[in-house]
């Protein structure tokens, strides 16, 4: 078995690589602007925990590409926060505003820090001297924050409640997405993640991109990861008449014929973990992955599917609601086995969209109905989804004359060799080719500055 490079930075960048060789029509120098991240902010401060001891945090914050409007990401709490990471998804929300079309650049940041098991006081603590440190590399029309990795709305709230006392007399509702409802949040804004892979995933059915599934109603379906998007994602997925049989947390999962998922949510409330739900079968979240099911979510971190367990994989569609689930190396096994991959640029696309609807709210002082930003959000959804099918076919009816391309490239001196693997592409590789093509159309239609 190979042995594959793991860090997420790089793996976006693969992700990159890939899809532009097939956009011949690119050149080296205006790639490069697509491919770096326009600035990045590192910041170490201390913390005094109510315990008394005084710790050292270091925190992130990274903006990839504003061609296109403000910058754009969540905050995420996790011991594993690292640059990389943060740059990695940092250039995924760039590719994710422009697939579904709104206005926002790609920015991410985090802290290094427990924030699973640390105390609700000391994570207060944590997000105000964060959001105090990055200063002014935030604001609500540079890089507005939403939630991520163990950050919620409440953590919205303390960011706003920062921002505001540091910034007073000025409408600073839309310096954060996904705040309470009390502080300028949106309607619909907690369930849109999730949300929004249901409706990708209809659509996609809908289309026929799908082999052997024609329509969620029956369709079984396992859930890695029960956290907010997860557990959501579940209960919407079951309200649409799909089959749940298994979930997972970190903790382990369960397997059962037919999952209530609101049961196991509040089981795992009760109790802390999924693993001992009555009636089921503990499993692994390894296990869970292997499923013969119709649909496959992964929600919980990076780097779950491999090149190691790939071939295990016998889901029909695989619908990303976490942020890069899935290897490139792992991406090539699984679509050569005929498995539908509904990348993460996509799929979990339905939170910055109605971040975006949030953010939109704050500045005009308004509140729009639930109906009507899931409808908003359901139109921005398959509008998406069929924009990557369409991407998908015109790129796999066009490799001869992409080839044709490279070939002139060559001969016009522009580059020196054809890139190898002019082949048929999958869903990802679409998904970036579409994402890229209209952040580098902005980025020339607003021209080099200066």
């Amino acid at each position: 078995m190979d042995k594959e490079d793991l860090n997420v930075y790089s793996i976006s960048q693969q992700q990159f690589d890939n899809a532009v060789k097939y956009m011949p029509h690119l050149t080296n120098g205006l790639l490069d602007s697509l491919r770096m991240p326009r600035q990045e902010k590192i910041v170490n401060f201390p913390i005094e925990h109510d315990n008394g001891q005084i710790v050292m945090y270091q925190g992130y914050r990274v903006h990839h590409n504003g061609v296109r409007g403000p910058f754009k990401g969540g905050i995420r709490y996790h011991p594993d926060v690292d640059l990389d990471e943060v740059r990695a998804l940092a250039a995924w929300m760039t590719w994710k505003c422009a697939i579904v079309d709104v206005p926002f650049g790609g920015a991410k940041g985090g802290v290094a820090c427990d924030g699973k098991n640390i105390s609700e006081n000391d994570k207060r603590k944590i997000t105000r001297r964060f959001v105090s440190e990055l200063g002014e590399f935030i604001g609500p029309d540079k890089d507005i924050p939403a939630p991520d990795v163990y950050t919620d709305a409440q953590v919205m709230a303390w960011i706003y409640d920062t921002y505001d006392n540091l910034h007073k007399g000025q409408n600073n509702y839309p310096i954060v997405t996904g705040k309470p409802l009390d502080l300028g949040g949106s309607l619909g804004r907690n369930e849109a993640t999730a949300r929004g892979s249901l409706y990708a995933t209809i659509k996609a059915i809908n289309e026929g991109a799908v082999p052997g599934l024609n329509s969620l109603n029956g369709a079984t379906v396992a859930v890695q990861g029960y956290g907010n998007a997860g557990n959501i994602a579940a209960m919407l997925y079951y309200e649409e008449g799909a089959n749940v049989i298994a979930v997972s947390d970190s903790q382990g999962g369960i397997l059962l014929d037919h999952l209530d998922p609101e049961s196991v949510l509040q089981y795992k409330q009760s109790t802390g973990s999924l693993v001992g739900y009555s009636g089921a079968r503990n499993l692994t979240n390894g296990e869970l992955l292997e499923l013969n099911v119709d649909i496959l979510i992964p929600a919980a971190l990076e780097n779950q599917i491999t090149l190691q367990n790939a071939p295990n994989i016998k889901a029909k569609v695989s619908v990303e609601c976490a942020n890069g689930p899935t290897t490139p190396g792992a991406d090539r096994i699984l679509f050569d086995n005929g498995v539908i991959v509904l990348p993460d640029v996509l799929a979990n696309s339905g939170g910055v969209t109605v971040s975006y609807y949030e953010w939109v709210q704050n500045h005009e002082h308004e509140q729009w109905s639930e109906e009507d930003i899931n409808a908003k959000l359901k139109q921005k959804m398959e509008k998406a989804t069929q924009d990557v099918l369409n991407t998908q076919r015109r790129v796999n009816s066009s490799l001869e004359s992409i080839t044709r391309a490279w070939e002139n490239n060559i001969e016009e001196g522009i580059v020196s060799y054809v890139p190898e693997d002019i082949v048929r592409i999958d869903l990802r590789t679409a998904a970036y080719i579409l994402a890229i093509e209209r952040v580098a159309n902005a980025t020339m239609e607003r021209g080099i500055w200066p």
